[in-house]
């Protein structure tokens, strides 16, 4: 009776999640534009999706801004979770509970001390804006994502390089980094992904000469949802899953 409880909780709760998720996915093969009521199996709705050179572009600008982001974002955080785990230095403790404030906090409030921050400085928000804040908040999950792999190395293995004659750079090039490759390409899949997902932090830092896909799939929803927005989510949800699966595949460790 305990077990079928906790097999009827578990599916409720993911029913409740993604339940929503597969009659979007459904819907967007309907062959009807207005109502709600199934009528047909139609490719129709993705045909025009990629006829739609605006949401080409918009979608263009949206991958550009997460590659960037991404790489950018991985290359500070990982140089980040080696400093943190090595050296000791004053502010360490203040540094990693900072790195942790930044995950908890919520969007809305770094969004607009953002956008404070740009306005103060007289930064024409758009594209250079959007993206700095997009490093900024990918940059604590890449951190936390190394830090947790680096934690459980062997440092005999580092104490070896030193002894071997390896200078800092080398150790970290040949000895730290090889090991820490699946949490690293973890740390950018997952940061590509937040990039290319986020809404209310790209709201306020994005100005009217760049666009970016949430964006316009929020402004497109506001006019009533077309199949077409169906399809777009759809597509977006499975690319968004086969990068989690990838990010989750890489930080399993080897048996």
């Amino acid at each position: 009776m305990k077990r079928f409880a906790q097999y009827a909780y578990l599916i409720l709760v993911y029913g409740f999640l993604y339940i929503p998720i597969i009659v979007l996915i459904v819907y967007s093969f309907n062959d009807s534009k207005y109502s709600l009521n199934w009528e047909g199996f139609t490719w129709g709705w993705y045909e025009s999706l990629f006829a739609n050179d605006t949401l080409l572009k918009v979608a263009l600008n949206s991958v550009m801004v997460a590659t960037l982001a991404a790489t950018l974002a991985t290359l500070i955080g990982t140089l980040a979770a080696v400093v943190v785990y090595r050296y000791e230095f004053f502010g360490k403790q203040l540094l990693k509970g900072l790195i942790f404030i930044l995950i908890m906090s919520p969007d809305i409030v770094m969004g607009i001390s953002l956008l404070i921050l740009f306005v103060s400085l007289q930064i024409t928000l758009g594209f250079a804006t959007l993206l700095v804040a997009h490093i900024t908040f990918c940059i604590p999950f890449v951190a936390v994502t190394v830090l947790s792999r680096i934690s459980g190395f062997d440092k005999n293995l580092i104490e070896a390089a030193k002894d071997l004659g390896a200078s800092e750079f080398q150790t970290f090039h040949k000895v730290i980094l090889p090991l820490l490759m699946p949490a690293v390409v973890a740390g950018w899949l997952l940061s590509f992904t937040l990039s290319m997902d986020d809404v209310i932090i790209s709201f306020f830092v994005t100005g009217p000469t760049f666009e970016i896909l949430p964006l316009k799939i929020y402004s497109m929803v506001r006019l009533g949802i077309k199949p077409e927005v169906n399809a777009l989510c759809a597509i977006m949800f499975g690319l968004t899953l086969v990068i989690v699966i990838t990010a989750q595949s890489l930080l399993k460790e080897k048996k």
